[in-house]
């Protein structure tokens, strides 16, 4: 595996797994959205207020990463696909992609119900099928934040059926990505910030 192409401190600050090789395909073949993905990764800060108050329509989060990578090209894409045999078209729609650029897909999971995860590897197996996606990328949260989520008062908002690492990893080790390169970060503890 080529997890140590990731640094040492992002290893450290974040729960990082991967599978069919993806940190060696980003950094070799997309290396300017390797570069966005590690600078992301070191300027995140998940702020406790983020946490403390309620969510909208998107986490703060989510936003949080979306407009960083937007100000990087990255951009939410919806794919035109459809399927032809014997002359008849059918559309075969996808779900958009959260953030993508120049064939790097990146979902972020933060708080929705866990059936998202089947959604994005679904997607994630069909665009790479037809290779319109070389990787795709999964940003959820660890386990072990529920810990502060109910310190702060939050914890029934982040339930059990809600989306984070122990409830994604069985879906991509049980082949829900299929041929994918698949790229998770688990963002921990140790990128949580109280004065941010």
């Amino acid at each position: 595996m080529a997890l140590e192409l990731i640094p040492d401190h992002l290893r450290r600050k974040y729960e990082v797994h991967e599978w069919r090789h993806a940190c060696a395909i980003l950094a070799a073949d997309f290396p300017e959205e390797w570069s966005d993905l590690l600078v992301l990764l070191d300027d995140f800060r998940l702020c406790e207020s983020w946490i403390a108050s309620g969510g909208g329509n998107k986490s703060r989060v989510a936003d949080a990463i979306d407009r960083f990578l937007a100000g990087r090209g990255w951009r939410e894409k919806k794919f035109d696909t459809a399927v032809t045999v014997d002359g008849v078209r059918k559309d075969s729609p996808t779900h958009k992609v959260d953030c993508f650029k120049n064939r790097v897909a990146l979902e972020v999971e933060w708080n929705n119900k866990d059936p998202f995860f089947d959604r994005d590897l679904n997607n994630f197996r069909l665009l790479f099928d037809l290779r319109a996606v070389s990787v795709g990328v999964i940003i959820t949260r660890c386990d072990h934040l529920q810990d502060i989520f109910n310190r702060l008062g939050r914890g029934s908002s982040y339930g059990m059926s809600t989306t984070h690492m122990s409830k994604l990893l069985p879906r991509i080790e049980g082949g829900s990505g299929a041929g994918c390169p698949i790229l998770v970060v688990g963002i921990s503890e140790r990128a949580y910030a109280e004065d941010c």
